[in-house]
């Protein structure tokens, strides 16, 4: 989710960097920074995944609960922590607020119930399995 966050609202709607509170340099660096981040965790996630393939242990269903509980837990945590308590950057500016945080946690909290729903269903089946 980062890296979708980085690319569609930073890099192609030029709404907000990681970093809006001092000069565009540092802005710019903050979201390279948010990139490479990123960027290592999709790589490491990877890695992870074909471990779990090579040692035959992969249960796609978890693995797809983890997928949209990490997009849920990204987003909520960026529209919460990043937007409104520490005020590091806004979704956009010069503009009223409310509808795209209200979309945004939402759509964070969607993510995250989706995660969950997939988890206790994953849960259920592997009891049933056993």
């Amino acid at each position: 989710m980062a890296a979708v966050d980085e690319i569609v609202f930073h890099q192609i709607l030029h709404w907000h960097h990681f970093y809006d509170r001092s000069t565009s340099g540092v802005a710019l660096v903050s979201d390279g920074l948010l990139h490479t981040a990123s960027l290592l965790a999709l790589v490491a996630g990877f890695f992870l995944y074909a471990d779990l393939r090579r040692r035959r242990a992969l249960a796609p269903a978890h693995g797809w609960a983890g997928f949209f509980l990490g997009l849920g837990g990204f987003q909520l945590f960026d529209g919460i922590v990043d937007h409104k308590l520490l005020r590091v950057h806004q979704i956009r500016y010069g503009v009223d607020l409310a509808p795209y945080d209200w979309a945004w946690n939402l759509g964070g909290l969607v993510l995250l119930l989706i995660g969950v729903g997939v988890l206790v269903r994953a849960g259920r089946r592997e009891r049933r399995a056993s």
